[in-house]
């Protein structure tokens, strides 16, 4: 697509393809790292040059507690730089599972409908004479299987 063509949206190209989504995130993150680095720095040379600064008639705390507001910001701000990069690495994941939930929706509707029709139109087992489960059942008259979880207290033993 040209860029003057009206219809161009961009990352449009990005955003249907989970590859592309997951590489374009990673860039960024990258990036907000890296801005993450120097705010680090930023950060620590800041809250070095409030502390030593003191005013005339100071006690010895107090170039500390005008310096808390401000670390608090710094802080605030580092905070939300690593939960937005966690956010990102989260929406890069979620991308790709919606992909594999589209691809196995198709199957698994197919799936339930094949088990639908074998509901409506079930088919007649026949049980050979010498089959292994009527062998089993002779052995064991007093025994019966449970039918579900809820069963195995009142089952009979052998």
């Amino acid at each position: 697509m040209n860029s003057n063509d009206p219809n161009h949206v961009p990352l449009r190209d990005v955003a249907q393809s989970p590859e592309a989504t997951a590489r374009y995130l990673a860039d960024v993150q990258r990036v907000l790292l890296d801005i993450g680095k120097n705010l680090e720095t930023l950060a620590i040379e800041t809250r070095v040059h409030l502390r030593k600064t003191h005013v005339e008639g100071d006690r010895r705390y107090h170039a500390r507690l005008r310096a808390m507001p401000v670390e608090r910001a710094f802080g605030n701000v580092l905070r939300n730089l690593n939960n937005l990069t966690e956010g990102l690495e989260k929406s890069a994941y979620k991308r790709r599972s919606h992909d594999e939930v589209v691809v196995n929706t198709a199957k698994d509707r197919k799936e339930k409908e094949l088990e639908r029709q074998r509901k409506k139109n079930p088919q007649q087992l026949q049980v050979a004479p010498n089959s292994p489960q009527q062998g089993a059942q002779s052995q064991n008259p007093g025994y019966s299987a449970p039918t579900s979880i809820y069963d195995l207290g009142n089952r009979e033993s052998a």
